[in-house]
């Protein structure tokens, strides 16, 4: 057996033991099942240039009993965000210019929390689409947790753009495993900063978007923080509470989910390359062995488990088709850009540039909170 050989075999080994994992993963979120929350829940909504999306998700908001408030953040927005939020029934917080060393989005949640009239609150991304029973669910959670993150449903366009989306998925799944087992370590766990929900007095007191105020993968950034902390986390499938329709095609999934795939600003060097290496070991290497003519019986049971992840990600779209059982097609351009995403960054998101610090690896995000810039 060769080096390569040798490594791929290893690589094959941690990808089944993060797999098994789900054996454990608790019962998906669903609606109903919790009752009324015992306290009010403010939905908190950071928006920028978002007036075509916007409203799928502020109006099932409004008519969700379970919900007293919906703060839309509107951050410097150049189209009729602020102004289709409030016609519907929002109220909007005209967000001020970030400060140095914030990243907007942090900026724009540290600014809606603060308004938040409820004692739970609930953040969601504007191209969510949630449904009446999240907020329920979400917030029974918090009797047992201090932060949950919710997985959604995609929407994708076209074939190709799910093909694409489901390859860098299937990159996240082979490297902390799937949704729902507690992360053995602070620093491999994921949150999902589309959908969250805590106690406001609690964030309010660990000063969370502050000390992650330089992330722009933030809601890692922030999991992981409090974790260390002694934040009890949970991270939920509520696919059948809550849809996302986040790119309008297959390029804007390579721009947009790619920039920050590899997770770089808080993840070291060392898990960085560890993470790499078992990308491409166990999904691109059998790919070319097979259209080499020369796969080895690792090398097939290899893409054997890959089609069988296939199947099992069918639940995380709303309308699996074709590009999702086409997507190990792309998996050697999903690693090529998940190296691309760590070797060369992006800084800049929705027209605005940042400096190294949000994009440098590392593995320790925030600061003390009495150290945290207020």
């Amino acid at each position: 057996m060769g080096p390569l050989t040798m490594m791929q075999a290893a690589a094959a080994g941690v990808v089944a033991a993060r797999l098994a994992r789900g054996r454990d993963r608790p019962a998906p979120l669903v609606p109903g099942s919790s009752g009324s929350p015992r306290e009010p829940v403010s939905v908190v909504i950071p928006a920028r240039d978002e007036e075509s999306r916007i409203g799928d998700c502020v109006a099932p908001l409004l008519a969700d009993p379970a919900v007293s408030e919906v703060i839309v953040v509107d951050d410097e927005s150049s189209d009729g965000t602020a102004r289709l939020a409030a016609g519907l029934g929002a109220a909007v917080v005209t967000g001020a210019p970030p400060p140095g060393g914030w990243v907007g989005k942090q900026w724009a949640l540290h600014q809606g929390v603060r308004a938040a009239a409820g004692p739970i609150v609930v953040v969601l991304d504007a191209d969510t689409r949630p449904k009446t029973g999240l907020c329920a669910e979400l917030a029974a959670l918090l009797d047992a947790y201090d932060l949950v993150s919710a997985g959604p449903r995609f929407i994708c366009g076209g074939a190709v753009e799910q093909a694409l989306h489901a390859s860098l998925l299937a990159t996240l799944v082979y490297r902390f495993g799937p949704i729902g087992p507690p992360a053995r370590r602070p620093d491999r766990l994921l949150v999902n900063g589309q959908c969250m929900a805590f106690l406001k007095t609690r964030m309010a007191e660990a000063d969370g978007f502050a000390r992650v105020r330089r992330h722009l993968t933030d809601d890692v950034a922030l999991g992981r923080l409090l974790a260390r902390d002694g934040w009890r986390v949970a991270f939920r499938d509520a696919g059948a509470l809550l849809e996302v329709d986040m790119h309008e095609s297959a390029a804007g999934v390579w721009r947009e989910w790619g920039r920050s795939i590899a997770m770089r600003d808080v993840t070291s060097a060392a898990r960085l390359a560890g993470d790499l290496g078992v990308v491409w070991l166990t999904t691109v290497l059998p790919i070319l062995r097979l259209a080499a003519g020369r796969p080895a019986a690792l090398d097939l049971g290899l893409l054997a488990q890959r089609f069988l992840l296939v199947a099992a990600l069918r639940g995380s779209y709303v309308r699996p088709r074709r590009g999702l059982a086409a997507s190990p097609l792309l998996d050697a351009a999903a690693a090529v850009r998940l190296t691309q995403s760590a070797l060369v960054p992006a800084r800049s998101w929705r027209g605005r540039r940042y400096g190294r610090a949000a994009v440098r690896s590392g593995d320790r995000p925030g600061l003390p909170a009495r150290n945290a810039a207020r």
